[in-house]
């Protein structure tokens, strides 16, 4: 396990704004030079804190996606169910996040679907497969908040 210091903090805080971000500004906004930064960047990366890196696609420009989180209540929390339960989210690529909670439900999870009837499909054929869910409850967002926020930056 790779320790965390305050720049590898702030490295990772400003990629989590704009992962695009040249080395050099990168570098320079965290105070070390740019091999010295690029460096860290492969450590943190070999390390797996850095796991990858994606395009946020902005549903207005592209094909419209409905963001629909679902809150799982399990029959038991015993580490067996527990166990069971991720090990089938991990087959199912339609499933984009997936989080164990406290409060109310077990876990949160999120898909992306492009209409009802999509979220229907899952539903039917992933959701409700799933082993050990007592209780399904499902949200669909109306926006995304914060996707507005990599635009403000430029």
């Amino acid at each position: 396990m790779l320790a965390l210091d305050n720049v590898d903090r702030n490295i990772l805080r400003l990629l989590r704004v704009d992962a695009r971000t040249s080395n050099a500004k990168l570098a320079a906004e965290v105070g070390l030079s740019p091999s010295a930064c690029l460096r860290r960047i492969k450590l943190l990366e070999q390390a797996g804190v850095i796991r990858g890196y994606t395009a946020l696609i902005d549903a207005t420009q592209s094909e419209s996606i409905i963001a629909v989180i679902i809150n799982i209540t399990l029959e038991r929390q015993t580490e067996e169910y527990l166990d069971k339960f991720e090990a089938a989210v991990r087959r199912h690529p339609e499933i984009r996040e997936c989080y164990l909670m406290t409060g109310g439900s077990d876990y949160m999870l999120r898909v992306d679907v492009e209409n009802a009837g999509a979220f229907e499909r899952i539903h039917k054929e992933v959701l409700s497969t799933l082993p050990g869910v007592l209780r399904i409850h499902s949200s669909f967002s109306i926006r995304d908040v914060l996707a507005a926020r990599s635009k403000q930056k430029r």
